[in-house]
């Protein structure tokens, strides 16, 4: 009868000293179950390209607009994230040729020429690397204080970039086509050439 119990005292002796815990374990069904994932996935189709297709501003009227005056230009197109010394954060689209393309980089990025003169106005990314957060910071739909910590809200913005970037084939060379875009984009100063991620990119005649 001694045995049970000195086995017994031991254990607990043995889990205060090692400061375990027993919790309750989740069920595989609901370890399973990614929250960003399944934000992005209730998301993007639904409210951020139906959002960005409603305020996108056509990227050559807000260059002009941004040479005229940075927050000027952010104050009537964009959203700032940051407080002052955050860059503006803007919806856009545009259509031009593209004349440079790089699709040896894992950061794959095409070049175009907006206006006509041979040289490129913007740049989009291919990815699958996508740099920046301007897709989660572009519209009002994705409040930081909705989330957990700062990591959450940074695993959104690669989350969403790479749900962008997955719809826009690998396959198909851009190079001296015709492009029509749609997406979005930071800026931090009038002179910056806009890296644009895109959630749509279509060859057009």
């Amino acid at each position: 009868m001694m045995k049970p119990i000195l086995f017994t005292a031991g254990l607990l002796v043995a889990l205060s000293l090692s400061g375990c815990k027993l919790v309750k374990t989740e069920s595989a069904d609901q370890a399973a179950v990614d929250p960003i994932e399944a934000l992005v996935s209730e998301t993007f189709e639904a409210k951020l390209v139906s959002t960005l297709s409603e305020t996108a501003v056509d990227l050559s009227v807000l260059l002009d607009a941004v040479t005229a005056g940075l927050d000027d230009a952010g104050g009537k197109y964009g959203l700032r994230v940051g407080g002052a010394g955050g860059g503006w954060n803007f919806a856009v689209k545009g259509k031009g040729r593209v004349v440079a393309e790089d699709r040896a980089s894992k950061a794959a990025v095409a070049e175009v020429d907006l206006d006509g003169d041979g040289t490129a106005d913007a740049i989009l990314q291919l990815g699958p690397v996508v740099k920046g957060s301007a897709l989660r910071d572009a519209t009002p739909l994705y409040d930081f204080s909705a989330f957990r910590d700062q990591i959450e809200y940074a695993r959104l913005g690669r989350a969403l970039n790479d749900r962008a970037v997955s719809t826009i084939s690998a396959d198909s060379a851009l190079n001296g086509k015709t492009v029509e875009f749609l997406g979005a984009t930071v800026l931090r100063s009038a002179g910056e050439k806009p890296l644009v991620t895109p959630v749509s990119v279509e060859v057009v005649p």
